[in-house]
């Protein structure tokens, strides 16, 4: 059975597959951490994920659920710190 690390990787990956943009992949990765709702690193997830979507209403939701601010970089900059977040251990 895959581990919450293990699926939040998967929804990281496939954020990354699908070019930072909406597709099948922005999909699966939204439903990963939409299935994981009040976990606060899926919430994090999906706040990236509704940012992708352009939707800033919805992503700013989803920080404040995670206990994040809204990344100050690029998407691909604020997808490296969650991926470097995750990988230490944070969340």
């Amino acid at each position: 059975m895959a581990t919450d690390v293990d699926l939040l990787i998967e929804a990281l990956d496939h954020l990354r597959a699908g070019g930072f943009e909406t597709g099948p992949h922005w999909k699966r990765a939204h439903e990963i951490c939409q299935a994981r709702e009040g976990i606060a690193d899926f919430d994090w997830v999906h706040a990236l994920c509704h940012r992708i979507e352009g939707d800033d209403w919805n992503a700013d939701y989803w920080y404040r659920r995670a206990g994040r601010a809204r990344g100050a970089g690029t998407i691909a900059e604020e997808w490296a710190d969650l991926r470097q977040a995750l990988s230490g251990g944070a969340g």
